[in-house]
């Protein structure tokens, strides 16, 4: 009989070939991690090969994992799906939060800024500049309609002639006066109907006065008055359409 590992092994053999009991022998211990891949050449003697032994088991391990993987991944389709609805997503937060706070684009509907914007001008308007610097002279800003008497006209655009403390009026030749002093406005069109007179008046703090380039053909502060600056949505800083002209101001 024989016992592998640490055990006695018990074989006595006489010349017939008849085992006796009683003869010991002690054999060597063979490392378990090798047991599996024991050849044996007589009594007691092996030779381990560990590259026989380990390599269907690390095989197996890796296709194993491998299977996994592809079992536990998400389709393709599924993956895309999510990407264009975080890309689509994103866009729609940045356009909202450019149009709310930065820039904002509106449509010219009528001839009162003549010649400067024409009827179905595109204009972009910066919402930052009065955050960072006052209202200056000459801007065209857009601004709450302050009639509110059509719905559909939320806002206008004009061009501020009268800032704080200003005494502004008219002559009869139409020009426009700042505190007594005829003032240039090399942006109206030469010749142009002059329109309703500027009655005397000192722009209050906080409000300006505004005008349009077509002085007869626009409703501004000669018949609604001074305008909040406070109601400013932004001043107009480029005409984006027509593509021909295009225009910084």
């Amino acid at each position: 009989m024989e016992i592998w590992g640490r055990l006695v092994v018990f074989a006595r053999y006489k010349p017939d070939g008849i085992l006796v009991p009683g003869y010991t022998r002690l054999l060597p211990v063979v490392p378990r991690k090798s047991f599996f891949s024991l050849e044996t050449s007589g009594i007691g003697e092996g030779v381990v090969d560990t590259s026989i032994a380990a390599a269907p088991i690390s095989s197996a391990k890796n296709s194993r994992g491998t299977l996994n993987a592809q079992r536990g991944a998400p389709p393709k389709v599924l993956r895309r799906g999510v990407e264009w609805l975080v890309i689509v997503a994103v866009a729609l937060l940045v356009a909202f939060v450019v149009k709310t706070f930065v820039f904002q684009a509106f449509y010219i509907p009528s001839g009162s800024m003549e010649p400067t914007l024409m009827i179905g001008d595109r204009i972009l308007v910066d919402k930052l500049s009065y955050d960072l610097h006052p209202v200056h002279r000459f801007d065209i800003v857009v601004f709450s309609n302050p009639m509110r008497n059509d719905p559909s006209i939320k806002d206008l655009v004009k061009r501020v002639i009268g800032l704080p403390g200003d005494t502004i009026s008219s002559n009869a030749q139409g020009d426009v006066l700042i505190n007594g002093k005829v003032i240039p406005e090399p942006f109206l069109r030469p010749g142009i109907s002059m329109g309703p007179p500027i009655h005397t008046q000192t722009v209050k703090p906080g409000y300006m006065f505004v005008m349009g380039d077509n002085r007869g053909d626009s409703e501004d502060s000669r018949y609604f008055g001074q305008v909040r600056q406070s109601s400013i949505v932004g001043r107009v800083v480029l005409r984006v359409w027509p593509l021909s002209a295009i225009h910084f101001f």
